[in-house]
């Protein structure tokens, strides 16, 4: 009996360009955007490795290309931001972005906003370079809202100072713009500031006399924090903007 040569196994990517008659460009995209199954499984990896298995192309394949996405991420206190911060086990049961998340999404985001380690709240990941490009551009006029935990006694006139237009506060070497800030109970006061630096809230209390406990950013430009629970994250909406 002659022996039967046994087919190798090829790299998906062939296996859809072929079903598909497109190029192997194309046929990486189409994988790349969640479009292939493979025995049922969505696989994104157009190396991926099949032999006998059922691959399936949704009817609804598109190469128009996938939207690029942006996270709104609720950091936790404590730590600095990372991208291994944003998975699906993560995502918050509200999202309400109607996105289907895709591997690559999870790997070309990158950090926009920054924020100290000890504090908590809103933080932007994003692989649109529009969003990007707006929130590095318009840094130093987008407002941000933080509250702020606080012990201590304020300075008399500390408060009626701080929100002076000429208060006269400056921050290595730089004078600050003016912030908008109020009490929202006895030990937190609410900053709205534009062009937020790195420990320049901690420095606006200490100078007035009070020593910061907490921090939690609610708001960058028109978009907040919302119901995100602490290490939770959501897609941007389409309507929204910072």
């Amino acid at each position: 009996m002659t022996n039967q040569p046994v087919r190798p196994d090829e790299r998906l990517a062939k296996r859809v360009a072929a079903m598909l008659s497109c190029s192997r460009r194309e046929a990486e995209l189409y994988i790349e955007g969640g479009w292939v199954s493979v025995d049922g499984v969505v696989v994104e990896e157009p190396q991926f490795r099949v032999l006998h298995q059922t691959v399936a192309i949704s009817k609804d394949a598109s190469l128009l290309g996938s939207t690029a996405v942006t996270f709104l991420l609720h950091k936790p206190a404590g730590r600095e931001p990372v991208l291994s911060d944003l998975s699906m086990a993560t995502r918050s049961p509200d999202d309400r972005s109607g996105i289907r998340p895709l591997k690559k999404h999870f790997t070309g985001a990158e950090l926009v906003t920054s924020l100290a380690p000890a504090a908590s709240g809103l933080v932007v990941f994003t692989d649109d370079w529009r969003v990007a490009r707006k929130l590095r551009e318009d840094a130093s006029v987008m407002e941000h809202e933080v509250l702020v935990e606080v012990s201590g006694t304020i300075k008399p006139g500390g408060l009626e100072r701080l929100n002076r237009v000429d208060h006269g506060f400056t921050f290595n070497g730089v004078l600050l713009p003016p912030a908008k800030v109020s009490w929202q109970s006895e030990a937190r006061l609410r900053f709205a500031l534009k062009g937020e630096r790195p420990g320049q809230v901690a420095y606006f209390c200490e100078s007035v006399g009070l020593t910061v406990e907490a921090m939690k950013r609610i708001r960058i430009g028109r978009v907040p924090l919302s119901g995100l629970q602490p290490g939770q994250w959501r897609f941007l909406l389409p309507h929204e903007r910072f």
